[in-house]
């Protein structure tokens, strides 16, 4: 029998999103490599996302999962603008499209389809064309809904098994010189045991505030001074990190805080939490990065979305969700329900998660 995908040439990837969005889509993109080894993979992707999200190319970039990138503007119904990404598309020539997109409903999807037959590409893979494929299926052994990395892969089946529970699947690549940036930027951490914080999210929806972080920070401090904090995440963050970490550097015996908020590249801020003990944070890119590095994950989630859908990969961490009658709204602002599904999560109930994977008795004083 002969292999089609041994004759592609060119695949095209449509997946929209930044730093979590790429991350979930990992074992797809590692599949696709796996099926057409010798073809040219081209992404077509949102770039710029905004100012606290790291777009697909500063992810993918250096782990030889694509080749190229198409820029795709969200919302774009500019006819000229359409016209030219047509153009580009079509002077490609793709043999095959890999859709990788959210469940935007099935006209969407069609639509889309159309898009793409117009580009010239005559076979398109995992399409949502049907609700089945559009939404994530319960799982009744745990009553979570399967996550978006899993509903991906189902979508490309056809391709073969994406390996979700392989670490390889999830791998990014890491360069030896994103390994050696992240040491470099470790130094002032004198070879302590590290704890890794971030507060990005792009939606204030999942911001569980300040007034819930800085008590958290200290009291982190007070429970493990022979660790330093390490502080991950965009430029625009900086100043709100800076000022919630003067919590943690309240405590005498505090070891130092690193803020490396915007000075590294997102896959060096990745190799950097690589090396830390546990990361805490919000239902955000930094989250996943963190989980797919094998870094221990202590994610406190809204309640936005369903519970299973955006969790973290693998099974060593600790989701705090509080399910209320909204969950699932998808609001990425809330102010009727004044974010209760978050609000409702204390220091304390984040604490005693933090304390099942780092116990305080492990704590390495210093002379």
């Amino acid at each position: 029998m002969v292999d089609e995908n041994s004759f592609v040439q060119r695949v095209l990837i449509y997946r929209l999103g930044s730093l979590g969005d790429t991350i979930v889509a990992l074992p797809s993109l590692h599949l696709i490599e796996r099926m057409f080894p010798r073809a040219e993979r081209r992404l077509l992707t949102n770039f710029p996302v905004q100012s606290k999200a790291a777009a697909a190319q500063t992810i993918l970039d250096g782990s030889g999962l694509v080749d190229g990138y198409y820029s795709y503007t969200v919302g774009l119904r500019h006819l000229n603008k359409l016209l030219k990404l047509r153009n580009d598309i079509r002077a490609w020539q793709p043999d095959v499209l890999i859709y990788l997109m959210g469940g935007r409903g099935t006209e969407i999807a069609k639509r889309d389809a159309m898009f793409f037959r117009s580009c010239g590409i005559n076979r398109l893979i995992g399409v949502p064309f049907t609700e089945d494929m559009q939404h994530h299926r319960l799982r009744a052994a745990t009553g979570l809904l399967e996550s978006e990395a899993a509903r991906l892969a189902r979508c490309i089946a056809e391709l073969g098994d994406a390996r979700l529970d392989d670490a390889e699947s999830w791998d990014l690549r890491l360069t030896a010189a994103e390994h050696r940036a992240a040491q470099i930027a470790l130094e002032p951490a004198e070879n302590r045991p590290m704890i890794a914080f971030s507060i990005g999210t792009k939606v204030q929806a999942n911001d569980w505030g300040d007034e819930n972080w800085s008590p958290l920070l200290e009291r982190l401090a007070q429970l493990y001074p022979g660790y330093a904090l390490v502080v991950t995440g965009a430029p625009s963050e900086y100043d709100r990190s800076e000022e919630l970490v003067s919590g943690w550097k309240s405590v005498p015996a505090a070891g130092p805080v690193l803020n490396l908020c915007g000075q590294l590249q997102p896959r060096e801020s990745a190799a950097v939490v690589s090396h830390a003990k546990i990361f805490l944070g919000h239902d955000s890119g930094p989250m996943h990065m963190a989980a797919i590095v094998q870094t221990p994950v202590v994610a406190i989630f809204s309640a936005r979305n369903m519970p299973g859908i955006w969790f973290p990969q693998g099974s060593q961490h600790s989701v705090i969700y509080h399910r209320v009658d909204c969950a699932g709204c998808g609001l990425e602002t809330c102010t009727l329900q004044k974010k209760r599904c978050l609000t409702s999560v204390t220091v304390d109930e984040v604490l005693t998660q933090v304390k099942t994977i780092l116990p305080p008795k492990l704590v390495l004083l210093r002379a």
